[in-house]
C-alpha cells in the first residue's frame, strides 16, 4: 500500500479522524504524519521515510503477530508493549488495514466523549 492508499484508508475509518503534522518543530520528525481520533494517536509515520507504521495494539496480541509476520517490527518512539510498528514494505494490505482498525477502534473506545 503506497502513503497516499494508506492516508486515505485511515481517514476512512470515521468522520471522527483527523491527521495532523504535530512534530514540524522538530527537524527529525518535521514529516511524521499523525492520524487522531478523539484527540489522540492510533497510527503515525514519516512521510519522507514511509516504511513503518506505528500502531497502538492489545498488548496480549503484539507477541503473537510478531510470531506469526515477519513485517511487525518494533514501534517507532513508543513503547512496545502497547504499540507495534508494521513495515510498509513487506506487509500484505489486508494485515496493515485491520490493524489499523484495530488500533482506531481501541483509541475510539478508551477516549469516547463523555455525554453530559
Amino acid at each position: 500500500m503506497n502513503i497516499e492508499d494508506y492516508r486515505e484508508f485511515c481517514l476512512s475509518l470515521g468522520d471522527d479522524v483527523e491527521e495532523e503534522l504535530p512534530f514540524t518543530a522538530f527537524h527529525y520528525a518535521s514529516g511524521v504524519l499523525v492520524f487522531y481520533v478523539h484527540g489522540h494517536m492510533f497510527s503515525f509515520f514519516d512521510c519522507d521515510h514511509f516504511n513503518v507504521i506505528t500502531l497502538k495494539c492489545q498488548p496480549e496480541r503484539i507477541d503473537e503477530l510478531r510470531a506469526a509476520h515477519d513485517c511487525i517490527v518494533k514501534p517507532f518512539n513508543m513503547s512496545p508493549k502497547h504499540w507495534l510498528g508494521i513495515d510498509t514494505n513487506t506487509a500484505p494490505d489486508e494485515l496493515l488495514q485491520e490493524l489499523t482498525r484495530n488500533s482506531y477502534e481501541i483509541v475510539k473506545a478508551k477516549y469516547k466523549p463523555k455525554l453530559p
